[in-house]
């Protein structure tokens, strides 16, 4: 292979499968459209079957290999059965990033009741747990394979207002970093994305609200909030060969925000 050829077919992902969780819309829908750009075949998921089928009926109208498997982050049997549906529709597993989370309250952290404390950390954490420990042994025999887990900013230092949610991602964190010890000899790497402020639907009540916004954006060198796009492009690097010494890692996508 030529010096000009040979690291470019590092970053494609041609016979790869992916599975995305919270992939319906924003930064999730965005980091699978770019693994299925560059050739994976992508199990979109989120929780709603209808939201899901419309994002794959869109990547297959742009000649993109994608299906919908809904599925809900807070109940095991969902979790199983989205492993074993991946695996059957498109025969194994080399990619998975855990992007579904939730966060229902907004406000100091004395709001947070049990209930809602109990499904952020089910969705955001447990959730990713049991499916990358459901799906372990089919990347194994893949012979490796890469997981990425969306964390936050958060996870490295709460934020006001969505302080359990940062909880969790910081537990998220630390989980990527557990698995990338463990799994490491199984050529499964491990590594996790902490998104600054990104525009989705997710955080408007952020970037929503222009007092909150701007109190951001003097904070971010860059000057401006992210864009899912600005995460997709380093969730294809980590998903790849590119990144094939890469794992127990934690990369911000925040504009300098945390710098």
């Amino acid at each position: 292979m030529s010096k000009q050829n040979r690291i470019r077919p590092l970053f494609q992902l041609d016979g790869k499968v992916a599975l995305v969780t919270g992939a319906s819309k924003g930064i999730g829908e965005a980091m699978a459209r770019g693994l299925a750009e560059f050739g994976a075949r992508v199990v979109v998921s989120s929780r709603k079957q209808e939201a899901v089928d419309a994002v794959a009926r869109a990547f297959k109208s742009d000649g993109l290999e994608a299906t919908a498997i809904a599925a809900n982050m807070g109940n095991i049997e969902d979790i199983h059965a989205l492993v074993e549906q991946t695996q059957n529709a498109y025969g194994g597993i080399d990619i998975i990033i855990n992007n579904a989370a939730v966060n229902p309250v907004f406000g100091p952290i004395q709001n947070t009741d049990e209930s809602a404390f109990d499904k952020i950390i089910d969705v955001n954490l447990k959730g990713p747990f049991e499916l990358c420990k459901k799906a372990c042994p089919i990347l194994k025999q893949r012979g490796g394979g890469s997981i990425i887990h969306i964390s936050s900013i958060g996870g490295l230092k709460p934020e006001s207002g969505i302080g359990i949610y940062s909880v969790s991602k910081a537990a998220l964190i630390n989980l990527t970093q557990a698995m990338a010890q463990d799994w490491g000899a199984d050529n499964i790497r491990v590594n996790a994305i902490c998104p600054g402020l990104i525009k989705t639907k997710f955080s408007e009540a952020l970037w929503g609200n222009e007092k909150i916004l701007e109190r951001f954006i003097k904070h971010i060198p860059l000057n401006r909030a992210g864009s899912p796009d600005d995460v997709a492009g380093l969730a294809v690097f980590l998903a790849s060969d590119a990144a094939a010494y890469c794992t127990g890692g934690v990369y911000l996508v925040d504009g300098g925000y945390a710098a």
